[in-house]
C-alpha cells in the first residue's frame, strides 16, 4: 500500500460522499405541495407520483452506490486486480492479449453484478410507474449484443492502443489520439446507421401530415433532410424522446414513436426545429472537437504516468503492466475528468437554450414549450432539482428555466 493507493482510496471516497451529499441536497429540494411555478404544468396526483418516482429512484441509487463502493473497497483492500493480474500473467505474455483478458474479466464481473440492479430497476421500479415495455428476451438479447460489441469494437480498439503504446514511447498519445479520432468521427456519423439498428428498428416516417409539416419547415431554413426516421421505442419504454445524429449526408433526426404518439404536429415540428437548431449552430460538430480535446488532454497526462512502477503497486501488483497502470491513472483522473464533465454540461446546457431559441424564432414557441411539458409530466420529471445538482449533472437545463426563456 503505497501513497497512490492511499490517493485512489481517497478519491473514490471522496466521489461517493460528494455525489451522496448532491443526493440529499436534490431530495430535500421537493416541496411536498405543488409549487405555485408548477401549476398549470402539473397536476396534485401527477405531481405526487412523480415525488414518489424520484423518491424510489434515489433510495435504490443509494443501495446500488453503497453496494459498488462496498466492492470496489474490498478489491482494492484485497489485492483482487493484482489478483486478476497474475491470472491473466498465467495464461499470455502478450501485452494486447493481457489486457483484452485483464478488463474483460473486470467487464463481465462488473456487468452480472449490475445485471441484477438492472433487472429490478426495469421490471420493478419502471414496471411499477407504467415506463416497461421491456420484454425478459429483449433484456437478454441487448445483453448478447452488447456483449458481442464490446468485443468486437472495444477488444479491437484497446489491442490496436496497446499495440501503438508498444511502437511509439513517447509519442503515444499523439497516435493513440489520431486513432480515436477516427473512431468518434465514425462514430457520429454512422451510430445511427450501423449500430442503432442493431437494437431498435429503424422506418422512415411515412407520408402524411407530419411528414408534409416537416418537409415545409425544413424547406422554409434551408435544412436538407433526407433521412427522416421513427424509431420503437415502445419496444422498451413509454418514454418519449427525439436526437439528431450524423454529419453531411449522413445525419439523420429520429422520432421515437411514442412521441409522435403524444404529441400534435405543431409540437412535433416544435422539437424538430429544436433538433435543426443544434445542427444550424454547429453544436454536433462543437462537441466532436471538445470530445478531441477532453481525449486529448487525457492521453496526455496518462503518458506522463504510463511505466511508472507506483500504479501498478498501488493496485498491489509485484510488476508493472500496461492494463494496470490504465486502471490506477483511470481511478486518479477522475477527478479531473469530473470538471471536465462539469465544463461540457456547462456548454451543452447553453447549446439547448440556443436550440430553444432557433426553434422559437423559426417556429412556433408556444408549440415547443407544450411539448417540453408533456415529455416533462409523461416522464415524471423533476421539476425543481437543486441548483447544485443540475450544475454538476444536468446537460440541459430544467423544465422551468427552459419555459422562462421561451416566454
Amino acid at each position: 500500500m503505497n501513497t497512490l493507493f492511499f490517493i485512489i482510496v481517497g478519491i473514490v471516497l471522496f466521489d461517493f460522499i460528494t455525489e451522496r451529499i448532491l443526493d440529499i441536497l436534490n431530495l430535500n429540494n421537493w416541496n411536498p405541495d405543488l409549487p405555485g411555478e408548477a401549476k398549470g404544468i402539473y397536476d396534485e396526483e401527477r405531481y405526487r407520483k412523480s415525488m414518489e418516482y424520484y423518491k424510489v429512484n434515489d433510495r435504490f441509487s443509494m443501495i446500488t452506490s453503497m453496494f459498488s463502493l462496498a466492492l470496489l473497497l474490498s478489491v482494492l483492500f484485497l489485492d483482487g486486480f493484482a489478483w486478476i493480474d497474475h491470472y491473466v500473467r498465467s495464461i499470455t505474455v502478450n501485452p494486447a492479449w493481457m489486457a483484452l483478458l485483464f478488463f474483460g474479466i473486470i467487464g463481465l464481473a462488473s456487468d452480472l453484478f449490475s445485471t441484477l440492479f438492472s433487472l429490478y430497476k426495469i421490471f420493478v421500479i419502471e414496471e411499477k410507474f407504467g415506463f416497461n415495455k421491456m420484454t425478459p428476451k429483449t433484456f437478454v438479447l441487448d445483453k448478447l449484443k452488447g456483449y458481442l460489441l464490446s468485443i468486437l469494437i472495444g477488444g479491437a480498439l484497446l489491442s490496436l492502443i496497446v499495440w501503438i503504446y508498444g511502437a511509439s514511447g513517447k509519442y503515444f498519445w499523439l497516435y493513440a489520439l489520431g486513432v480515436l479520432a477516427l473512431f468518434m468521427v465514425f462514430a457520429t456519423m454512422f451510430y445511427a446507421s450501423i449500430i442503432l439498428p442493431l437494437f431498435n428498428k429503424l422506418t422512415p416516417l411515412p407520408e402524411g401530415e407530419l411528414r408534409t409539416s416537416i418537409e415545409s419547415y425544413c424547406g422554409k431554413v434551408g435544412f436538407k433532410l433526407h433521412n427522416l426516421f421513427v424509431m420503437d421505442g415502445s419496444k422498451r419504454s413509454s418514454k418519449a424522446n427525439a436526437f439528431f445524429s450524423g454529419m453531411g449526408a449522413k445525419k439523420k433526426i429520429v422520432l421515437f414513436d411514442t412521441l409522435i404518439e403524444k404529441h400534435s404536429t405543431d409540437e412535433l415540428v416544435a422539437i424538430l426545429a429544436h433538433e435543426v437548431g443544434h445542427y444550424k449552430k454547429k453544436h454536433t460538430m462543437q462537441g466532436l472537437m471538445l470530445g478531441l480535446l477532453q481525449s486529448g488532454i487525457m492521453l496526455f497526462i496518462l503518458s506522463l504516468f504510463l511505466g511508472n512502477p507506483e500504479l501498478s503497486k498501488a493496485l498491489g501488483a509485484s510488476q508493472s503492466s500496461f492494463h494496470l497502470d490504465i486502471l490506477a491513472f483511470g481511478m486518479i483522473y477522475s477527478p479531473l475528468s469530473a470538471l471536465l464533465g462539469i465544463l461540457m454540461n456547462m456548454l451543452s446546457r447553453k447549446n439547448e437554450y440556443e436550440a430553444d431559441r432557433y426553434a422559437k424564432e423559426t417556429s412556433d414557441g408556444t408549440a415547443l414549450a407544450s411539448a417540453l411539458i408533456k415529455l416533462s409530466v409523461d416522464n415524471l420529471g423533476n421539476l425543481k432539482p437543486h441548483p447544485a445538482y443540475v450544475f454538476v449533472h444536468y446537460s440541459h437545463p430544467t423544465l422551468l428555466q427552459r419555459l422562462e426563456k421561451l416566454k
